[in-house]
C-alpha cells in the first residue's frame, strides 16, 4: 500500500519506539527473578517510549499538541492538531513476559481523529488507518468479520483491575453478555483489542471506565474496516466518556442492546 506523507511520520516514530521496546521486553524476564522485580525497570521503558514517541513526532510536526498517559498534556502552538499517544499499550502483560502490548498513536485534527497506528513489536504487526483511505495490517486491507449472530460470535472485553471502579456493574454486563456469545476473550491491551476487531478476529469489543490514548488510534481502524463504533449507550463521545462498543453493524447493534438491557 502506498502511505501519506502523514502516516510515513506515524510509522516511521512507532518503529523506532518498538525496537527500544522490544529489547527491553527480552530484559524483562530476566529481571522477574531479581530481588528489586521488574516493576522499575518496565516503568522506566514506558517512559523511555513516551520521550522517543514525543521526540519524534515534534520533529516531523513541531508545534502539534500532545495527550499521553504518562505525562500531562503539552499545549502546543497548533490547536487545531493533537496526537493522543500510548507508548505501552498492555504494561502488566509487558510486565509478565506476555508479548500481547502496543504502541498507540493518533493524530487527532478539530476534534476528530483523522490517522491512527498500532504496532505490536514483538509480533512484528503494524496497523495503520487514515480517515477515508481503509485500514490495513502490515500493508494488507482489513475487514471487520461479517458473522451476524451473537452466539457466533468471539467479544473481547476488558476487566477492571485491583482498585478499578464499579466492579458489580461490569460483572451483571459480562454475565449478560456471556449467556448470549460463542465465547469472550480478555488481552489486557485495548488498542490491540481495537485492532483484532478491524482485522476480523475477533467479532466486538466494549469496555468501560478507560482512557482516550488507549482507543483513539483502534477506532479509526475499526471504521475504516467497516465496523461501527459507539460508546457502551450507544453515544458517539467515546473519547470523553471512557466507554466503548464496536462490532460489525449486526454484532454491534446486537451488543449494545445486552449491555443496556
Amino acid at each position: 500500500m502506498a502511505r501519506s506523507a502523514l502516516l510515513n511520520v506515524m510509522v516511521a516514530a512507532v518503529l523506532k519506539t518498538g525496537r527500544t521496546l522490544a529489547r527491553d521486553f527480552g530484559e524483562v524476564e530476566n529481571l522477574q527473578v531479581s530481588m528489586k522485580g521488574p516493576g522499575d525497570f518496565v516503568s522506566a521503558a514506558d517512559k523511555k517510549a513516551e520521550k522517543t514517541l514525543i521526540e519524534e513526532l515534534s520533529r516531523a510536526r513541531p508545534g502539534y499538541g500532545f495527550l499521553t498517559e504518562e505525562s500531562a498534556p503539552i499545549e502546543g502552538t497548533d490547536r487545531s492538531h493533537r496526537w493522543i499517544i500510548d507508548p505501552l499499550d498492555g504494561t502488566t502483560n509487558f510486565l509478565h513476559g506476555i508479548p500481547i502490548f502496543a504502541i498507540s498513536v493518533a493524530l487527532e485534527r478539530d476534534g476528530q481523529i483523522v490517522a491512527g497506528v498500532i504496532f505490536n513489536p514483538v509480533m512484528n504487526e503494524l496497523y495503520v488507518a487514515e480517515k477515508g483511505g481503509g485500514a490495513f495490517m502490515n500493508d494488507r486491507r482489513m475487514r471487520v468479520a461479517t458473522r451476524n449472530t451473537l452466539a457466533d460470535a468471539v467479544v473481547a472485553t476488558g476487566i477492571p483491575h485491583l482498585g478499578g471502579p464499579d466492579h458489580a456493574g461490569y460483572l451483571k454486563k459480562l454475565q449478560r453478555v456471556m449467556l448470549e456469545v460463542a465465547g469472550i476473550r480478555r488481552n489486557g491491551a485495548a488498542a490491540l483489542d481495537l485492532a483484532w476487531v478491524a482485522a476480523g478476529r475477533f467479532d466486538a469489543y466494549f469496555e468501560d471506565h478507560i482512557h482516550a490514548w488507549d482507543i483513539a488510534a483502534g477506532l479509526l481502524l475499526v471504521r475504516e474496516a467497516g465496523g461501527f463504533v459507539s460508546d457502551t449507550s450507544g453515544g458517539d463521545r467515546m473519547l470523553e466518556t471512557g466507554s466503548i462498543c464496536v462490532g460489525n453493524e449486526s454484532i454491534h447493534r446486537r451488543l449494545l442492546a445486552t449491555l443496556k438491557a
